[in-house]
């Protein structure tokens, strides 16, 4: 055999496998590899984009989405760090937010583990929003005592809102399925600078409108509006808006964004909703749910009669076991103790008299004529004896009192106008009055003068009786003679 010849010596054994020096990994080494290397490369890392998906977990830790116009990842705040955060997160807000970047090997994504967070391009404007919360909320426009109450039973709810959209349709849909009543939609945008004067306006004219205005009067406010980022919400904080909203007269309900979005008029206004949904449902009851109310007091209110009833009918058949079967038996022994009573009365009066009689005789045997004049005979005595006192005095007293009593009547007489002196005459108009003033008098009055021992009529003309000379005096008639007196011991026949 050659050295080249093939000689078969059976089955051959299969050839080797080549040994490779790069041995095949499992998943979960491969996912913490990368961990460990995006941990290394990546330790710190500085992102700027806008807050979305914000999750704020039971445990504490806080899970978001940071985003551009073009990518997103995923972040995760620890509860730890929490409270070092620059500002809250809040959806729509733009941020700049330091960490690491790591993965989460369970669902093969990565992630940012953030450690601070600050507002990027709001810095300015929340901390002009936090100075001007700081001035209302010391001026006492956030205190709960000047908020008003939400009516329970509303007829007409005003709505302040843009008129497209689905915030709306949303409210609309609710109020008509809890509480079916008016409402009046005020449109507004709700985004812009334009917003604020547009939505304080529509505040100042529901306020406005009169109870018995052709345009009902709502009996509560919605300024509502759908969420979106702080930019998108800051006419919200305007601080004329919030004052508006703090001095109307009509209740208002603050539904701008959704749950975790705030602005200023959220503590101003009288109740704040998280969502505009949840301000259709703070604004009205359910329907039903009062329905069912009524109808559970009215079957109540029908058991609670029917307790009563059977109450007093239990109540009046046990006193009807107490009582005799026939109603005249309860009158049987009044009527007969009457019976009894009757009879006695005759008898009764007649021992009533007797005994008055007795009685009026007994008082009377000790009466007697000698009680009386012995009476009469000590008043006479007593009488007697104060005139004997008095007699002196009286006849001196009755004498000085004539004297005074004559004095009187003459002056009287000299003092009478209607008895003229010698000399004088009164002045009498046409009716009897007495004249007692010459500016009384005017030309030609007929007047008439009375005299002591007569009247004349006369007429006045003026001036003309100055220049008339003047007449001779009457001569006085002489006294007549007094009667001489009486010689003594003659009485007086008058």
């Amino acid at each position: 055999m050659t050295d080249d010849s093939y000689v078969f010596e059976g089955p051959a054994e299969p050839p080797a496998p080549p040994r490779d020096n790069n041995p095949p990994l499992s998943i979960s080494e491969l996912s913490f590899a990368l961990k460990r290397t995006l941990e290394d490369r990546f330790s710190h890392v500085r992102l700027r984009g806008e807050i979305s998906k914000v999750n704020h977990h039971a445990s504490g830790h806080v899970y978001l989405t940071l985003k551009d116009d073009k990518s997103a990842i995923d972040g995760v705040v620890w509860k730890g760090s929490v409270r070092g955060l620059g500002v809250r997160p809040e959806s729509g807000l733009e941020v700049i937010v330091t960490g690491k970047i790591t993965s989460y090997p369970a669902r093969s994504s990565y992630q940012i583990v953030i450690e601070t967070m600050e507002a990027a391009g709001a810095g300015a404007l929340l901390a002009q929003l936090e100075r001007l919360k700081a001035k209302l909320a010391g001026e006492g426009l956030f205190q709960g005592e000047r908020k008003k109450p939400i009516p329970a039973f509303p007829a007409v709810v005003g709505v302040i809102t843009s008129p497209t959209g689905a915030v709306i349709r949303d409210i609309l849909h609710r109020i008509t399925e809890r509480w079916p009543c008016r409402v009046i939609v005020w449109p507004v945008v709700v985004q812009g600078d334009a917003a604020c004067g547009q939505v304080s306006n529509a505040i100042r004219g529901f306020d406005a409108l009169k109870p018995d205005g052709p345009i009902p009067r709502p009996d509560v406010l919605i300024v509502a509006r759908g969420g979106g980022s702080v930019e998108d919400l800051w006419c919200f904080n305007d601080e004329g808006l919030a004052r508006t909203v703090a001095a109307a007269s009509i209740p208002i309900i603050s539904a701008v964004g959704h749950e975790t979005d705030t602005t200023l008029i959220d503590f101003v206004s009288d109740r704040r909703a998280p969502t505009p949904t949840g301000a259709a449902e703070i604004a009205t009851p359910v329907l039903a749910d009062l329905r069912y109310a009524v109808t559970d007091l009215d079957r109540r209110l029908v058991r609670a009669g029917g307790r009563i009833l059977e109450d007093r009918r239990t109540r009046l058949r046990a006193a009807a076991r107490g009582l005799p079967a026939r109603p005249e038996d309860l009158l049987a022994l009044p009527q007969q103790r009457l019976d009894h009573a009757g009879s006695r009365l005759a008898s009764g009066l007649q021992k009533n008299l007797a005994v008055h009689e007795r009685q009026l005789i007994t008082v009377a045997g000790r009466l007697s004529p000698a009680l009386l004049d012995r009476a009469m005979e000590r008043r006479k005595d007593r009488l007697g004896a104060v005139s004997h006192r008095f007699d002196p005095l009286l006849p001196r007293r009755l004498e000085r009192d004539e004297t005074r009593l004559a004095a009187l009547a003459r002056a009287l007489a000299t003092l009478d106008p209607k008895r003229p002196k010698p000399g004088f005459a009164r002045v009498e108009a046409e009716d009897g009055a007495m004249i007692a003033h010459a500016s009384a008098l005017h030309d030609g009055q007929v007047v008439r003068l009375v005299f002591d021992d007569g009247a004349r009529g006369a007429r006045i003309d003026g001036d003309a009786a100055a220049d008339a000379p003047p007449s001779p005096p009457r001569p006085r008639p002489a006294p007549a003679p007094k009667p001489k007196p009486a010689p003594a011991g003659q009485g007086d026949l008058f």
